[in-house]
């Protein structure tokens, strides 16, 4: 694994001052919410300038001056139909993007049939509609199966579970990752003391954690959130994805991220007094990194594992990605 590993800045994905529109998405799901939201740009363009020039119009062309004797008519059925028909038109070309998408980012795949859809196109030789098929979906990926993981929301932190990976008592990895930042000027002592760690200089303010959510690249995740007091959201805006965690319910969602990296996010839904300061990061690291990361957790050796997911495997792609930023 040594050899695989580059040790060198870890590339991180996070809100940039001054920027505009969305991070550059890191999964599938982010992709088609940015292309679907494009194409709801350019209707809302064009709607505004028609509004605005029919303003202008009327305006210049029917203003007291121009018309001193105004006419009076009561309807237009022409006129009356065309505005029914074609605001109903517009929401169905919306409705036939964002469904699609809806479904697609909402439902869990079925890895079984995705695999076996991917090998019954391949033996039919329809190699154009596979290539259409495996970008939306993962065939490689779904033999490998789900990495599962929970992350239950608490006042201010979360707990991420990992029900597959157990110890030799028969216990699941789980830990709490706990803000960095909590808006107070002890922050970097406090850190430090925690973790015995000297990096908190290069952490990202209000989005750090001691103890990062860890999965591997090119692999399905599907995760299950929760919460313990009040309602809380586990968003990482650069997935797409967004997930109430309710007390007293367990929802689900899944993401598959194909670059190595650091992806930063924030509780979506306000929960109390320290809202602000309960940060989401989830580290993608190398199937070998994870495994080596896992096995460290369930030894207890903290520190260790952090370490092993803090140098990112060399990837031509992931930097050409990370160049975006």
């Amino acid at each position: 694994m040594c050899a695989a590993i580059m040790a060198g800045p870890a590339l991180a994905f996070e809100p940039t001052d001054g920027a505009l529109g969305f991070q550059p998405a890191a999964t599938r799901i982010a992709e088609r919410i940015h292309t679907f939201h494009d194409f709801v740009l350019v209707i809302i363009v064009l709607i505004t300038l028609l509004v605005l020039g029919l303003l202008l119009w009327i305006i210049v062309r029917h203003n007291r001056k121009a018309n001193p004797v105004p006419k009076k008519f009561s309807h237009n059925t022409l006129i009356e139909v065309i505005w029914t028909v074609v605001p109903a038109l517009i929401l169905v070309a919306i409705a036939s993007q964002s469904f699609p998408n809806l479904y697609y980012q909402d439902v869990v795949p079925n890895l079984q049939q995705i695999t076996d859809k991917s090998e019954k196109l391949l033996a039919d030789g329809k190699d154009s509609q596979h290539e259409r098929f495996t970008k939306d979906y993962f065939p490689e990926a779904a033999e490998k199966g789900f990495v599962n993981v929970k992350a239950q929301g608490n006042q201010w932190n979360w707990t991420y579970t990992y029900p597959d990976l157990v110890d030799d008592s028969g216990y699941p990895l789980e830990f709490v990752s706990n803000p960095v930042h909590v808006g107070v000027s002890t922050d970097g002592a406090n850190y430090a003391d925690a973790t015995g760690r000297s990096d908190y200089a290069s952490k990202p303010r209000n989005l750090a954690v001691d103890y990062p959510m860890v999965v591997p690249q090119n692999r399905y995740i599907r995760y299950y959130t929760a919460a313990a007091d009040v309602i809380h959201s586990w968003t990482v805006p650069a997935f797409g994805v967004k997930t109430d965690a309710v007390p007293g319910r367990l929802n689900e969602g899944w993401f598959l991220v194909e670059q190595p990296g650091i992806y930063y996010g924030q509780c979506s839904e306000l929960c109390g007094v320290n809202h602000a300061y309960m940060p989401i990061e989830v580290r993608v690291v190398s199937q070998e990194q994870f495994d080596a990361w896992a096995e460290q957790m369930l030894a207890g050796d903290y520190e260790a594992a952090y370490a092993s997911v803090d140098v990112f495997a060399s990837n031509e792609q992931a930097t050409q990605f990370a160049a975006q930023q």
